[in-house]
């Protein structure tokens, strides 16, 4: 059996076209896929490649059946996820074509891991958040986890920003300007909106007793990291961490995630939205935040270049004492995650690739080394615990 076919949707976006590139200095050539055909065709001129185009309708169930087969992977780059990228990955899980997407909407993924079902029985893998969101938590924490052995009950995992050039990596201390100058607007849109949904939750009603997988509000959570002689803050976020740690390490009672993005004013940003909460609630207030969310300083410039990310896991025993601690480091997110979709989208397209069917978590999904190895060529690799220590 040869190669799989790739299926890029979201091509002509700031995303899909890094993740573009990536697939062509792979040597794949996808086939893109969207509602506006001239559109596509002009990306792939620009990139000096003949690629195949399919017009389609990426909300339409339809269409999406007719395009995808069982010798499919998808990539998906649509978002709002919520509101667009159902119709895909249900046709993907219907069609059994193995599926990957860019998503950091933590209510999107939950929802797609009810239809583990169905993609197990068609032989589909569902892989959501391959990229920044989520495959350094994932792979941080179950590192930590590893190395901590079955005595491990807890897991918190954080993720920073840092700089090139500014110094030691693992002593940069972010401002609040990193979070505007960091990212792209369209990633500060899609954050405000997402402001009024509730987080993911995954805890132990009691020591001892089975964890399960609840909702909580934005921000509950204040959580601490202390890495190479510098104190970090997060405020609670939710992840695919909370879905796809547990599948792979069971015997976990808590699974905490942290946004550090905002550094001194974490505490801040952490009171302002739960204050908000209430005015997002309505439809009115929600427009009206998310309609100054696109004019936030820099809406309209891309990230700089010297970006870099930083993301610590820390597993604990069930008294709270610290077993292990990794940290990892790796490029802008925009560059991780398209180099984690191709990667991933290579891998799964490859004959022998032997993704578990269903919805997982990367991990579950490719496995720990074969996804180690993965983010490594994306340029996310372990610091070594000799490195930290001198810092």
């Amino acid at each position: 059996m040869g190669e799989r076919r790739i299926v890029l949707l979201g091509a002509t976006g700031y995303t899909g076209q890094r993740v573009l590139r990536e697939l062509l200095a792979r040597g794949q050539s996808p086939t893109l896929a969207g509602r506006n055909r001239a559109k596509m065709l002009g990306v792939a001129q620009r990139l000096q490649a003949d690629l195949p185009v399919a017009e389609v309708d990426v909300t339409s169930a339809a269409d999406l059946a007719r395009l995808f087969g069982p010798k499919d992977v998808v990539v998906s780059t649509v978002g709002p996820f919520a509101q667009l990228g159902m119709a895909t990955v249900t046709a993907a899980a219907r069609a059994g074509a193995h599926y990957l997407d860019s998503t950091g909407e933590a209510p999107f993924v939950r929802r797609v891991f009810g239809l583990d079902g169905v993609a197990a029985a068609s032989g589909a893998s569902l892989v959501l958040a391959f990229g920044y969101d989520y495959v350094p938590g994932n792979l941080a924490g179950a590192l930590a986890l590893t190395r901590a052995g079955e005595s491990a009950r807890h897991i918190e995992v954080g993720y920073f920003f840092s700089r090139s050039g500014r110094g030691d990596e693992l002593r940069y201390r972010s401002t609040l300007r990193d979070f505007f100058t960091l990212t792209s607007g369209g990633t500060r849109a899609t954050l405000v909106a997402t402001m009024p949904d509730d987080a993911l939750s995954y805890r132990s009603p009691r020591p001892g007793a089975p964890a399960r997988l609840g909702a909580e509000p934005l921000g509950k959570r204040l959580l601490t990291f202390r890495y190479a002689g510098v104190r970090r803050t997060a405020t609670s976020v939710g992840g695919s961490e909370h879905l796809g740690l547990p599948e792979v390490f069971p015997h976990l009672e808590t699974v905490d995630l942290g946004l550090g993005w905002f550094a001194g004013w974490t505490r801040p940003a952490r009171r302002a939205v739960t204050l908000s909460r209430p005015l997002m609630r309505s439809a009115q207030g929600r427009a009206a935040v998310t309609w100054l969310s696109k004019r936030l300083p820099g809406s309209h410039r891309e990230p700089d270049r010297d970006g870099r990310s930083l993301v610590i896991a820390v597993a604990r025993d069930a008294s709270g004492r610290p077993l292990a601690t990794t940290a990892l480091t790796g490029p802008d997110p925009y560059e991780m995650t398209a180099s984690l979709l191709a990667w991933g989208a290579t891998r799964a397209a490859e004959p022998d690739a032997a993704l578990r069917p269903g919805a997982h978590g990367p991990v579950a999904a490719f496995g720990l080394d074969p996804l180690s190895r993965g983010a490594a060529e994306a340029g996310l690799h372990e610091v070594e615990r000799a490195t930290a220590a001198r810092s």
